[in-house]
């Protein structure tokens, strides 16, 4: 693909972002980190950095504590929005869907596949609670990681994956004097409808 364009004339943009994500782990040392903005019931929105860990189908995945602001958020209001910046390549991806939860296989899959003192911390961590003192979190640490020493650290319950099913996708390439190039891909009865916008 001509470097200085983003051709429409695709059918698949979940390809399209295959081929970007695969140029970008060529040159980007985090290619997979992602905004993810989520809202709450009444619409107020907030938005932090988080990891792909995979993608399928349409869907796109990452793992959090269900008690995390975001996973209240996503409890609330099942809609998410992700942006891949890949500064090196002047490139961005934006994607808009609804929220579903991983099955419990794939999380537990997963999370056997992470190294044990994350696994250990997924326990220890009650994510975006307030932590009165440092030491607080280091002593739920070293509880739990004396709890399962010398055997598996099972995945806890509160902890698993999310899956942004992509209903809308734009593709941005930066040009000179602001010209940039943006194409939008949104999901039709079938198949994906395209068109460009101004920048």
């Amino acid at each position: 693909m001509d470097e200085g364009t983003v051709t429409m004339e695709r059918s698949d943009p979940l390809v399209l972002f295959d081929e970007w994500y695969a140029g970008a782990w060529a040159s980007e040392s985090d290619a997979n980190a992602m905004a993810c903005a989520t809202a709450n019931a009444d619409g107020v929105p907030s938005v932090r950095m988080v990891l792909l860990k995979g993608r399928e189908g349409d869907g796109f995945v990452f793992y959090t504590n269900y008690g995390s602001r975001k996973g209240l958020e996503i409890g609330a209001n099942a809609a998410a929005s992700l942006v891949f910046h890949w500064k090196s390549l002047k490139r961005q991806v934006r994607i808009d869907g609804p929220v579903e939860t991983v099955d419990a296989a794939a999380a537990d899959a997963y999370f056997a596949s992470r190294p044990r003192d994350s696994q250990v911390a997924a326990w220890a961590s009650l994510q975006s609670q307030v932590l009165p003192e440092r030491f607080d979190l280091e002593k739920r640490f070293a509880h739990f990681d004396l709890k399962y020493r010398g055997r598996p650290v099972p995945r806890p319950l509160h902890w698993s994956g999310y899956l942004v099913r992509a209903g809308r996708l734009e593709f941005w390439l930066d040009r000179p004097y602001r010209l940039h190039e943006r194409i939008v891909f949104e999901r039709a009865s079938e198949g994906w409808s395209v068109k460009r916008l101004y920048p």
